[in-house]
């Protein structure tokens, strides 16, 4: 089957998971290749099997040659140990949606570790377009965290990875006794990159403690997880994970020249797992 044919046929499988984002109304039916609400709107399958849910273009730094490098990056096992932990706290065979996916290697990664229905959304039309370019039963869209295309009560599981969050969303979507599992940088993420690139700079440290703080005032009784390892660089991932992160984005061009001049052996991923549950 086809890309576009899958999509259909997962669209028709799991009709109830979904709403209109512009009038808020349960979609009442597949139409062909295409999504209709009571309302009559309409949102079309591309032939790359994805839906777009955005009423306009958005701008994005995130562009497909970041995507690219973080594909390559994550691909070779950057992410693996953290999300082999994340995966504990996934429920087997339910709705799980990967908030902020970029090109999808965690949503596909996760989706072996746990089976499940996935959905990978993203802003980024650069990003969804990669991860469709896996073989996967995941399925991706356009669509923003702040008005999400999912009925009240449907998802078993929300994952933000590194993504900003908008809970009062993630709270009308998550099913009674349903899981949201955030994953924030912690001080000592990439430490040896920013120390590299801003010694000396208010940049060159970096502190979660806002972050941190507004989840547990919202779950008081999540659990807090701290995650560390050592992720071991040769040539070719060190300049996978230069080009994929925003911290190399605002250097200068004598800072990157002075870090490629002494490139780093190793990266030190330094996160906190937080797993709260709905009541």
């Amino acid at each position: 089957m086809s890309k576009l044919s899958n999509a259909v046929a997962f669209l028709n499988h799991h009709l109830s998971l979904w709403r209109c984002p512009v009038c808020h109304q349960p979609f009442a039916r597949v139409v062909d290749h295409s999504l209709v609400c009571p309302q009559n709107h309409w949102f079309d399958v591309n032939k790359k099997g994805t839906l777009n849910f955005l009423n306009h273009p958005v701008k994005t730094e995130y562009q497909k040659t970041m995507f690219t490098h973080r594909r390559h990056l994550l691909q070779a096992g950057f992410f693996t140990p953290f999300l082999q932990e994340l995966a504990q706290y996934l429920p087997h065979a339910g709705n799980v949606i990967d908030v902020g996916c970029g090109e999808g290697t965690p949503t596909q990664l996760l989706s072996q570790l746990v089976p499940g229905n996935y959905i990978g959304f993203d802003i980024a039309k650069d990003g969804i377009n990669l991860a469709t370019q896996q073989v996967t039963r995941c399925f991706f869209c356009v669509a923003d965290l702040t008005n999400l295309p999912f009925n009240n009560q449907q998802i078993d599981a929300v994952v933000d990875i590194f993504s900003p969050s908008a809970y009062q969303e993630f709270a009308r979507v998550l099913a009674p006794h349903g899981v949201l599992l955030k994953i924030i940088p912690n001080r000592g993420y990439l430490h040896e990159l920013r120390e590299a690139l801003y010694h000396g700079e208010d940049k060159a440290t970096y502190d979660n403690h806002a972050i941190l703080q507004r989840f547990m005032t919202i779950y008081p009784n999540a659990l807090v997880q701290p995650i560390t390892y050592h992720f071991a660089l040769n040539d070719t991932t060190f300049h996978d994970l230069v080009a994929m992160t925003p911290l190399t984005w605002r250097a200068s061009a004598q800072q990157l020249q002075s870090l490629f001049m002494q490139p780093l052996s190793q990266i030190t991923v330094d996160v906190t797992l937080l797993v709260a549950k709905k009541d």
